[in-house]
Parts: structure tokens; C-alpha cells; sequence
């Protein structure tokens, strides 16, 4: 079993917390964990705005708290992001992520990534060899 206590991270494995433009993820599970899967509790700064393309990844995200939009670049449609909404990238969607207030997400991500990705240029992360 494993049990980690988000605070415990913060404080006592900062390596787990990954930041980049606007945003800060703390890894909760990661691909060394065996799950499948990784686990991660993000925050996006409000008024941020973010391109994603998880080409090499499934991801689904569940809206705890704050309010903002996605766009899917593909079709064109927006939906309102909310506390309790959840969106599931299914088809590697390109999409624009937008924070109006902070946004805290918990998300998943298959494969799971190794816990240093930052985005690539194009939005996406790479895929891990391991």
C-alpha cells in the first residue's frame, strides 16, 4: 500500500513539486510507483492561460477548485471549468486551458510520467524510456 500525505511532500520531498510557466504540480504517484498510472495535484495561476497537446499521454483532470475554461483546439468548443467538472483528454487533445481564478486539479496521466517533465514547445510531454 501506498500512502503519502500532500503536506508531508510539500515540506519533505520537494522534488516531487514541479513548476513551470504559471503552474506547480505535486507529484502524488509517479511511473516508479508501478501503478500504471501517475497522480498529480496541480495549481495554475489565475489569468494564466496554457496550450497543452499530451501527444504521448492520457489525461483526465477533476476540477476542485476555482473556475475557468477549455477550449478544444480541434472543434472549437468551450467548456466552463468549476469546482466538480472533469474533462478526459481521450483523443490527445490540443487544447487551451484557461485559469480565471486558481485552478487546483487533481489529474491522472497514462503512461505515467516520471515526475521532471516540463512541457515541450509543442504543449506536450515526452515519453519517458523507463
Amino acid at each position: 500500500m501506498i500512502v503519502r500525505d500532500f503536506n508531508k511532500i510539500t515540506l519533505e520531498e520537494p522534488e516531487r513539486v514541479v513548476s513551470d510557466a504559471k503552474w506547480s504540480s505535486v507529484r502524488m504517484l509517479l511511473a516508479d510507483d508501478g501503478m500504471g498510472f501517475s497522480f498529480h495535484i496541480t495549481f495554475l495561476e489565475a489569468g494564466s492561460e496554457h496550450t497543452f497537446e499530451y501527444k504521448n499521454h492520457f489525461e483526465s483532470v477533476y476540477c476542485m477548485q476555482g473556475t475557468g475554461s477549455i477550449t478544444d483546439l480541434g472543434t472549437g468548443e468551450t467548456h466552463e471549468i468549476k469546482p466538480g467538472v472533469m474533462y478526459a483528454l481521450d483523443k490527445h487533445d490540443r487544447h487551451t486551458l484557461r485559469a480565471d481564478e486558481e485552478l487546483v486539479m487533481a489529474c491522472c496521466f497514462n503512461p505515467p510520467v516520471t515526475g521532471n517533465e516540463v512541457h515541450q514547445e509543442d504543449g506536450s510531454y515526452a515519453l519517458s524510456d523507463s
